[in-house]
């Protein structure tokens, strides 16, 4: 588990730490430019992780095809896979171009909502790289292959650095583009992101028999249709776990622009420590596929069990750094004293989640490994939906602890979730041994 995971989480962490490079980046511009970054990236991500989310059924598909021995059912799933991806990219882009024109009427600060558009404009140039990227990674980490998806996003990470630096601030002859630079920046980075996972792909498969080429490209109907029944709760929960946040930003959105500013560094960082456990899950959903492909209960079980400890001993250490170090993590992102202040009590409520968050994420992993992907969904539906958000508006708005309010609800219903899931855990394996 160890072994597998350890790629997965650092991919995991890759992938976030674009996000963390951007904002430090354009926070030397202004704390009007974080906010604009955070909400146009909460927005994207909100809307682009649905499309993601119907591709993470490739995880227990083509898990279970690869268990059983099946690798022409595997090179099947990847075609219905990157078929997917390509059918879905138009429609995601259009979304995102519309949520742009509207911001105007969003009640957001003029300030951030003057660099909010063109970011958000040009990230919708990345969704189709992005999505071909999704299906190649879901492929590839099916079989237990996740070394070059580690690899893909150490390499991104340094071009988006590279390309953030050359033209946010006009370097080498450049253009200074300011938060635009870094929107640019980003989409180069994800179609290098994808271009990888497809050599490493075409150069594995080469003299591989049955041979990738060897596969029928006809798009069957039946196939798509399991991929989408499965992939679609999938995509249901992580909308509504990545739109709550998304939904809380905007609402930060309304706040003066150092309670956002405050809002965004902690969301990013409480997003990082998230990644290791969701890194974690995904290992634990190709094991638990592994052992459900082969028919062996026990290992299914042991391998979420494994997945879950895993988690649970990284997030009550993180917890841990959240509670002693709170402004120096705050502070490497800003000098504003400020947004420092309010940055450390937020971090001070993220200690408390981390360990439900946690949980709920490799338990999201490992129920994908069964199969069961309706479960995370639903309860990401109550726990942030009908619980977490309401009372979170309440407590910022209505009760008038400004942002921190808006933390200690989306903090309950963290905490829901984890608890929820675990015990859901616990009866499927429960029942997978009985049967």
């Amino acid at each position: 588990m160890f072994a597998l995971a350890l790629p997965v989480v650092m991919a995991e962490l890759g992938w976030m730490t674009m996000g963390l490079v951007d904002t430090v980046m354009v926070g030397r511009i202004s704390a009007e430019a974080i906010g604009a970054v955070g909400i146009s990236t909460s927005l994207f991500i909100g809307v682009c992780i649905f499309a993601m989310g119907l591709l993470l059924g490739l995880d227990t598909l083509v898990a279970h095809a690869f268990g059983a021995g099946r690798l022409d059912d595997c090179h099947r799933w990847l075609v219905h896979g990157v078929a997917l991806s390509l059918l879905l990219s138009a429609p995601i882009t259009l979304v995102v171009l519309g949520l742009s024109a509207s911001l105007a009427s969003w009640g957001l600060h003029p300030d951030v909502l003057r660099l909010t558009q063109p970011y958000l404009d040009i990230l919708a140039w990345s969704i189709p790289p992005l999505l071909l990227y999704a299906a190649f990674r879901r492929y590839l980490q099916g079989m237990g292959v996740v070394r070059p998806v580690m690899i893909a996003l150490v390499l991104a990470n340094i071009l988006n650095a590279f390309v953030n630096w050359l033209l946010i601030f006009g370097r080498w002859g450049a253009p200074a583009l300011g938060v635009r630079g870094s929107a640019w920046a980003t989409v180069v980075a994800r179609i290098a992101m994808a271009g990888v996972l497809l050599g490493v792909i075409l150069y594995r498969e080469h003299g591989r028999r049955p041979g990738l080429f060897e596969t029928s490209f006809r798009i069957e109907l039946s196939r798509m249709r399991r991929l989408v029944t499965l992939g679609l709760p999938a995509a249901g929960q992580v909308t509504l776990e990545v739109g709550v946040f998304a939904a809380a930003t905007a609402l930060a959105g309304r706040l003066a622009p150092v309670s956002l500013a405050a809002h965004q560094i902690a969301v990013n960082i409480a997003a990082f420590t998230l990644m290791v456990p969701l890194g974690i899950g995904s290992a634990g959903a190709v094991r638990v596929g592994h052992a459900v492909g082969r028919r062996d209960a026990a290992g299914a079980a042991r391998s979420g069990w494994t997945a879950l400890l895993f988690g649970a001993l990284f997030m009550s250490s993180a917890s841990a750094a959240l509670v002693l170090a709170p402004r120096a993590l705050i502070g490497a992102f800003t000098t504003d004293q400020a947004v420092l202040t309010t940055g450390v009590s937020l971090l001070l409520v993220a200690a408390v989640f981390q360990l439900f968050d946690g949980l709920q994420g490799v338990a999201t992993g490992v129920l994908r490994g069964l199969g069961d992907t309706r479960s995370p969904m639903l309860w990401n539906l109550a726990g942030h939906w009908f619980i977490g958000l309401p009372l979170g508006y309440t407590l910022c708005f209505v009760v008038g602890l400004d942002v921190i309010g808006l933390w200690w609800g989306l903090s309950t219903g963290l905490i829901i979730c984890g608890v929820a899931l675990l015990t859901v855990w616990y009866r499927r394996v429960a029942a997978l041994a009985r049967s």
